[in-house]
């Protein structure tokens, strides 16, 4: 009668084959996190964009040259002042004025007025695009394009925004 050897059985396979799965799962893990810092995607892991809800308002001021831009943060994450970008544009494209800093912290609740100068204000209407701009992630926190009665022609030499 023959009784056969337990330690003759043939299940060499299946170690050769777990091994091989492992190589390549372990090649694969390799090859994608290096190719995510080549490709420099590494880099941006840290500039989150800030989630927010920002409402933008333009208004008239006394003097007719004047207008009044107000940023009010309604809710989402604070957001430090050195790192906005206030870009205000004509329906033309062109620039009428860039700014950045307000009031060291704009968080929830907070209310931030401007002004900006107007070449005439003959009674006529255009549209200003406003965005305003997270510069750590390059991301538009907000983009508002707003009919502003009253405008003739923009000054587009003002110095920018001047922030109260």
């Amino acid at each position: 009668m023959y009784v056969p050897n337990p330690f003759d059985s043939d299940d060499r396979a299946v170690s050769p084959v777990i091994g091989v799965i492992l190589m390549v799962a372990i090649t694969v893990i390799l090859a994608a996190v290096i190719g995510t810092f080549v490709l420099g995607l590494g880099d941006s892991l840290g500039d989150n964009q800030p989630t927010t809800q920002l409402d933008v308002s333009v208004e008239d001021r006394s003097d007719v040259t004047l207008k009044n831009v107000t940023i009010e943060h309604g809710g989402g994450d604070p957001i430090d002042s050195e790192t906005l970008e206030i870009i205000v544009t004509d329906e033309n494209g062109d620039e009428v004025s860039t700014s950045g800093e307000f009031s060291d912290r704009f968080t929830v609740g907070d209310t931030e007025s401007g002004e900006f100068e107007v070449s005439d204000n003959s009674g006529t209407t255009h549209d200003l695009r406003i965005r305003i701009i997270h510069q750590p992630s390059e991301s538009i926190l907000a983009d508002r394009t707003i009919e502003v009665s009253g405008i003739d022609g923009l000054d587009t030499g003002a110095s920018g925004i001047t922030f109260n």
